[in-house]
């Protein structure tokens, strides 16, 4: 049985494709929360300006499904940052969502990176998780890379770091990124065995399932004899949040002598964006503009 949050309609599986969508779930009689998501048209251009072989976009396909059900988890008002590095053939795996559902993502590494293990793919690794919050210090979580895939990891962080059990399904193709979590919740009653029979039951799921199905086919694939809350589908959108403010501020942390080495040898000062692709330019009179802008606010003469 699925219970519908009061806001939310009823759709007809057979008129409405869900996408680019997360939907948070609860099961009603039992300790245990959970959440799915599907990305299409998000995943699209959150890959548009990525390279590497098919394993490494699936890989941030993965990452980027991850860290949207992740950052729905907790409260707060900011964004989430999913970071791996290791000295494999991948470099580096970023993937930041917001609290509004805003996704970007990007992966480094050789071209020809073969799927694997996470040893196999990253070398020796770290999985890095961080919250950055408008009104707060940082906060960071890390365990090792380590593991047969990237929800593998995230499950073992959560083991770690939080005491949550918790289950992860991840899968990225060509046209969809897909996800689902589910987490225990401790302070039910009986919560060991109502997360025992939850676990049960979903690990037999199939990768097809999860790209095929939407949120509530799957639920009721699964579930069909628990009694289900399915709140509001929230939209996720791709947005990077470079701006030409955000480059100024990193070449006025350079210096001066630094900014003028780089247009001596260049006559402008190039940056690109490594989610998105935004090119920014610099020329003489920019760099002196900022430069000047900063002195004047330093400026304890300065009379306003």
């Amino acid at each position: 049985m699925i219970l519908m949050s009061k806001n939310a309609r009823f759709f007809s599986w057979s008129n409405m494709i869900e996408q680019d969508l997360l939907r948070r779930f609860l099961f009603e009689e039992l300790g245990v929360r959970g959440e799915w998501v599907k990305l299409t048209g998000s995943w699209q251009a959150a890959k548009l300006h990525q390279r590497g072989s098919e394993n490494m976009q699936q890989q941030l396909g993965q990452a980027l499904a991850a860290v949207v059900m992740l950052s729905a988890t907790v409260k707060f008002k900011g964004s989430m940052i999913l970071q791996a590095q290791g000295d494999g053939d991948i470099k580096t795996l970023v993937a930041q969502a917001t609290d509004q559902r805003e996704i970007r993502g990007l992966v480094r590494g050789k071209e020809n990176a073969a799927p694997g293990s996470l040893e196999n793919m990253f070398g020796q690794g770290r999985l890095v998780l961080t919250i950055e919050m408008e009104n707060g210090s940082p906060y960071q979580g890390i365990v090792p890379l380590q593991g047969n895939n990237l929800a593998v990891a995230l499950q073992t962080y959560f083991e770690q770091s939080e005491q949550l059990k918790t289950r992860l399904w991840l899968i990225a193709n060509a046209t969809h990124a897909v996800g689902l979590l589910l987490q225990e919740l401790p302070a039910q009653d009986h919560y060991e065995a109502d997360w025992e029979h939850i676990e049960i039951l979903a690990n037999t799921i199939t990768e097809q399932e999860l790209l095929d199905l939407d949120c509530e086919q799957l639920l009721y694939r699964l579930f069909n004899q628990e009694k289900i809350r399915l709140f509001d589908a929230e939209p996720v959108v791709f947005n990077c949040a470079c701006s030409r403010s955000n480059i100024e501020r990193t070449l006025l942390a350079m210096g001066r002598t630094e900014l003028e080495d780089i247009l001596k040898e260049r006559g402008i000062i190039e940056v690109s964006c490594e989610f998105c692709g935004e090119q920014y330019h610099f020329d003489g009179v920019d760099v002196e503009n900022i430069l000047s802008r900063n002195n004047t606010a330093n400026d304890p003469d300065t009379r306003h």
